[in-house]
């Protein structure tokens, strides 16, 4: 009874915040800001550590300013992440938006699944939104890290199903992707696949924001293995509480690629996108922990 209770309350917390208006949502945030980021101080070591490890050459006000813009965009996200309970799909197609998905509906009409690879960058929340935007037979589903505390999991998995995503433990996406397959219909699902993997699981390691971190191959390997088409989706924040997503194949025939070199594409791809604007990125996870002390200079070839 306690879980189930502390469950409705969430949900009745966050559906309040939904039925707020942006604008309010966004005077929110930036009363909130300061209090955050100057007294909360949530994760500020993190955030600074991977910040000032990642930019070497940039001045301690420079990564003190792409600190400043994080929180701000966090909070930002946070308040848009709640609008997920009540948005309607009108507004959430005209607020989230995804350049080529003619490509990729194209390739669905095919009969072809595709594997969406995304990063913890700009609103990753928003992006099941794009069941909104795909072909009619398609099946759209997300691995995600099972939550440890339940409520919030259910919650998490009821927001980002309401456009009709199905939400995959990453711990059973090899049975659901068999299960996709034996179906015989076209699928697409998105993996975030930036997450850091365990020490004893880390044995893959490649360049990534002046790191030489390991990488979960998982991914890649699941794509070639049942034949999915990869492609990349890259966000631009046009403005507060607007998107652009742009998808872009990795490769034509990911299958063809030798060992880790579509996990070298994909992280270069995201680099890219970091670099150009890294208060987009989330800083507050300790992603370099298991990095080793050498830095690499450049990519698998």
């Amino acid at each position: 009874m306690p879980s189930k209770l502390g469950y409705c309350f969430i949900l009745s917390l966050v559906t309040l915040i939904s039925y707020l208006p942006f604008r309010v949502l966004y005077i929110l945030s930036d009363i909130l800001y300061l209090p955050f980021y100057h007294v909360i101080r949530y994760r500020r070591r993190v955030v600074r550590k991977n910040l000032t490890e990642s930019f070497p050459d940039k001045s301690r006000q420079e990564i003190k300013g792409i600190e400043k813009r994080f929180y701000h965009f966090f909070l930002d996200m946070t308040f848009e992440s709640c609008k997920l309970i009540s948005i309607s799909p009108e507004e959430m197609k005209r607020r989230m938006t995804f350049v080529h998905i003619e490509m990729v509906n194209e390739l669905l009409a095919q009969g072809k699944s595709i594997a969406t690879f995304i990063g913890h960058y700009g609103n990753w929340e928003w992006v099941p939104s794009i069941s909104l935007w795909l072909h009619k037979d398609a099946i759209p589903g997300q691995i995600y890290h099972k939550l440890r505390n339940k409520q919030m999991d259910k919650l998490m998995k009821r927001i980002r199903g309401r456009w009709g995503s199905v939400g995959v433990d990453m711990h059973e996406v090899v049975r659901y992707m068999a299960h996709a397959t034996a179906d015989n219909k076209p699928y697409i699902i998105g993996f975030i696949a930036d997450q850091s993997p365990r020490k004893r699981e880390s044995k893959y390691f490649i360049p990534f924001l002046n790191h030489n971190v390991p990488v979960l191959v998982g991914t890649e390997k699941v794509t070639k293995h049942y034949g999915y088409e990869a492609v990349f989706l890259s966000m631009r924040r046009v403005k507060r509480g607007y998107y652009e997503c742009e998808l872009t194949p990795l490769h034509d025939a990911p299958c063809s690629l030798p060992n880790f070199k579509l996990t070298d594409l994909y992280f270069r791809h995201l680099e890219e996108e970091i670099v150009a604007h890294p208060e987009y990125y989330l800083w507050t996870h300790r992603r370099f922990k298991y990095a080793r002390k050498e830095i690499p200079t450049k990519y698998g070839n």
